[in-house]
Order: C-alpha cells, then sequence, then structure tokens
C-alpha cells in the first residue's frame, strides 16, 4: 500500500482528501488485521446506500454536514461530531454539503 502520509508528524486529516465534483473519494490509510482507517470526502448530494458491516465502526466528520441513518434512525451530523455504526446495523448517508470523514473500524 502506497503510504499517504507521514507517521509520526501531526496531520490535518481532511487537507489529506480532495473533493471530486459529483463523486466519492476514498483514501485509506491504514489497513492490518485489526482494522482499517479510511478518509472519504463526498461532494453536496453524494453517499453511500445502506449497507451493513460485519465490525464496529467510527464515523468523524472533519468538515461539512451529513444525513446518517444507522438502524432506521436518522442523524444529522456535522465537523466536530461522531458516530458509531455497531456491527451488523444496517446504515447509510447523504451529504448534505461537501463532506469529509474519516471512517475507523476495527476488526474483532
Amino acid at each position: 500500500m502506497e503510504q499517504s502520509f507521514q507517521k509520526g508528524a501531526v496531520l490535518h486529516l481532511a487537507s489529506l482528501i480532495e473533493y471530486a465534483e459529483g463523486g466519492v473519494i476514498s483514501k485509506q490509510l491504514i489497513k492490518n488485521p485489526a482494522g482499517n482507517i479510511t478518509l472519504f470526502s463526498f461532494d453536496k448530494g453524494e453517499g453511500l446506500s445502506e449497507h451493513r458491516a460485519p465490525f464496529d465502526a467510527l464515523v468523524q466528520v472533519l468538515e461539512g454536514t451529513a444525513d446518517i441513518s444507522v438502524n432506521g434512525n436518522l442523524f444529522t451530523v456535522k465537523a466536530g461530531e461522531s458516530i458509531v455504526f455497531p456491527a451488523n446495523a444496517p446504515h447509510a448517508l447523504t451529504a448534505t454539503e461537501r463532506f469529509k470523514m474519516l471512517l475507523t473500524m476495527i476488526k474483532e
């Protein structure tokens, strides 16, 4: 895996990923047997359709705002806020404005 950041240095995570007009970008920062850490950017109106993952996942909002559903409950999250997706819970999101997040998935 190509390293996209310097280890042992202060990072500004939001600056490590750009926006794509009308699109979604993901950039995996760390991948190992214990879990994954991935940056995402979403243009306004873009998102992820409802799906499930077999592990707990933490979303940390870096920029913007998104509507996120977890187990059928809708939340509006903004920069500085976080939400946990429980393992196997249905979840989805839509960017209500340009939106960047850090996803940390811990495998059991």
